[in-house]
């Protein structure tokens, strides 16, 4: 367990922190941005937990994820290595598999899309449709940190964003399907 008596430490004063493995990185560093937006979609998850009025299989599943997403920021902030002497925590297959059954559960009962839906409709469904942007933000900053730290990631890791990203949008049109998804006109009123 992480016992956290001090919160700050003075470290990041100079614009460099300490990655998982105790090297020391710029805050810059693509790593760095790729855990920070998951832990703002981590955090916006807990806005739409907190507002988003969901149902009580959803806060559950969502809490999940919550909790999930502090796994997938550990790994990102920890370069994989060849045989480690303490293996570190890491996104494995089982945490996309669990994401994809969500995902088959919750679209069941959904109709099918006809059209591109805009973000809205109950405040539920209007928190998740940012929570979906902001992960996928997350994994797009992931891939970049991917492009240079390639050989010191895990790819699961950033596949469980893509997948929590289609989540995160199928329970939006969950939270709306009482009223129905807002659908994009294209053209607007012309």
């Amino acid at each position: 367990m992480v016992n956290l008596t001090r919160i700050y430490t003075r470290t990041g004063d100079g614009g460099q922190t300490r990655l998982g493995d105790m090297s020391l990185t710029s805050k810059n560093d693509p790593r760095l941005h790729a855990y920070a937006d998951v832990d703002e979609a981590n955090a916006q998850i807990g806005l739409a937990l907190a507002c988003g009025d969901l149902e009580d299989d959803v806060v559950a599943l969502l809490t999940r994820v919550q909790n999930d997403l502090f796994d997938v920021g550990a790994d990102f902030c920890t370069p994989v290595i060849a045989a480690p002497e303490f293996p570190p925590l890491r996104v494995e297959q089982d945490y996309v598999d669990r994401l994809e059954a969500w995902c088959d559960h919750y679209n069941e009962d959904l109709s099918p899309l006809r059209s591109f839906i805009l973000n809205g409709g109950t405040a539920g469904a209007a928190h998740l449709h940012v929570c979906r942007t902001v992960v996928r933000r997350a994994e797009r900053s992931a891939w970049a940190a991917y492009e240079v730290h390639a050989d010191s990631m895990n790819i699961v890791a950033i596949t469980y964003l893509n997948r929590l990203s289609d989540l995160v949008f199928i329970l939006a049109r969950h939270a709306n399907r009482a009223q129905g998804d807002v659908l994009w006109v294209p053209g607007g009123e012309r």
